[in-house]
């Protein structure tokens, strides 16, 4: 297809477009002459895996370069691919070590991983960015005197490692790796809102079963 369907298809401007290939988020088309290229289904597909990332996710286009960076590298293993581009998604900032809340924290955290035997997981504390998103929140329940120790959190893993179970299930329908690594990072952007939203509404849910409307 022609730059002019490439937009059409995808309801990007040919303007965006351009820029997109400019800054490398879009690789080029295939050369049909000195003034026009050719597109294909894969370039539609990577466009549209940048304009949810973009407008849904509110990823900034040098995080975006950075992630599909990583997604086209096939020199590295499936597992490190993921966590390379998974990890270049905006993240929460690192906390202060020094604050007791923080350490305490670390400390429970550490022991839910052990809890739970997750290996892998504790290998990879000095660099996730989950681990440290975990360690922020745990902290910060501590700082509002509600504790939230491994006790309590280890069933909430439990469920989350079965989502994950089926996270993975669905990537690997998908034929070609690549595919896979941008259906993970879309699920990071758009299924962790839906995770929000179903937890919010089980909630809804609960409470009304349990306490009804007048309570």
């Amino acid at each position: 297809m022609r730059l002019a369907e490439l937009s059409e298809r995808s309801g990007v401007s040919t303007a965006t477009i351009k820029y997109y290939l400019r800054e490398g988020l879009l690789t080029p088309g295939r050369q049909i002459n000195t003034t026009t290229a050719e597109y294909d289904e894969e370039h539609l597909r990577r466009l549209r895996l940048i304009r949810a990332m973009i407008q849904v996710g509110r990823v900034p286009v040098a995080t975006v370069k950075e992630v599909l960076g990583h997604v086209d590298d096939d020199s590295l293993p499936r597992a490190i691919r993921l966590g390379a581009a998974m990890w270049a998604l905006p993240q929460v900032p690192e906390p202060d070590q020094d604050d007791e809340y923080v350490q305490a924290a670390h400390q429970e955290v550490s022991a839910l991983l052990d809890q739970l035997g997750w290996e892998n997981a504790k290998q990879l504390t000095t660099i996730s960015p989950a681990y440290r998103s975990l360690v922020v929140a745990v902290a910060a329940f501590r700082r509002l005197g509600y504790g939230f120790g491994a006790e309590l959190l280890a069933p909430y893993a439990e469920l989350m490692h079965r989502t994950a179970v089926l996270d993975l299930d669905n990537m690997e329908t998908y034929p070609s790796q690549a595919e896979r690594i941008e259906f993970a990072i879309l699920g990071a952007i758009l299924n962790e809102p839906v995770l929000q939203a179903l937890h919010r509404l089980a909630q809804e849910e609960e409470s009304t079963r349990r306490y009804g409307f007048d309570e």
